[in-house]
């Protein structure tokens, strides 16, 4: 028999399970999702062309420094957030566009990474008969990061995709669209929250759930 969660997947803060021991691990591991995650765009972004002397702005490794306000409130509301926009210069690109989408692809990217390296350490500390509560909740956050930037709105990966491809450079479009994108993303998840998972949970939430018992069994 499969064995059941500590706690639901995706996580999201609720009266009927906010025990301390998972809100701290839900708070360490929305730290270091946001870390991997503006951290892995900066660093692809420094690879791709777009170096920056010292990039103590971008390469500074400090997760409270990529803290969003929206993002960081929606992580409290929904389960879900956002760092800081990592900041780019597309016109050190060969390629501005592809780049571009290559670097914020890299934050979802780096968080599956991280999901995968936590899952390594819930495996040796469950052979070391040891709580793996912590690690199991960065795997749990940092899947959840990964596979909710398919949902086509900025900041997320997908919405830089679809601005990039469908929508004019310099157009009015393309800065209402940016300036909007984490309201109407915010608004959204709390929504589908609200709503109970109805508009976008029951569609990505299976992939995170599958994703985190492929990673920790």
């Amino acid at each position: 028999m499969e064995a059941r969660p500590l706690f639901p997947i995706p996580f999201v803060l609720h009266p009927a399970h906010m025990a301390l021991d998972d809100v701290v691990s839900f708070c360490v591991a929305v730290l270091v999702a946001v870390l991997v995650n503006a951290e892995g765009q900066a660093f692809v972004a420094t690879l791709l062309g777009d170096k920056r002397p010292g990039a103590r702005d971008r390469l500074h490794f400090n997760a409270f420094l990529h803290l969003d306000l929206l993002g960081t409130l929606s992580f409290l509301a929904t389960g879900m957030g956002w760092p800081k926009a990592v900041a780019v210069d597309t016109t050190k690109f060969k390629h501005p566009d592809l780049c571009l989408v290559i670097t914020r692809a890299a934050g979802p990217f780096a968080n599956f990474l991280m999901a995968n390296i936590a899952g390594s350490l819930v495996w040796l500390l469950k052979s070391l008969s040891l709580d793996p509560r912590v690690f199991l909740m960065v795997v749990a956050v940092n899947l959840t990061v990964t596979v909710y930037h398919l949902v086509p709105l900025l900041p997320m990966a997908t919405g830089t995709l679809i601005s990039t491809i469908l929508i004019p450079k310099g157009s009015r479009l393309e800065q209402s669209y940016g300036q909007l994108g984490p309201y109407l993303l915010l608004s959204l998840l709390l929504l589908d929250r609200l709503l109970r998972g109805e508009i976008v949970g029951h569609i990505l939430a299976p992939f995170v759930r599958d994703l985190f018992t492929l990673l920790t069994t």
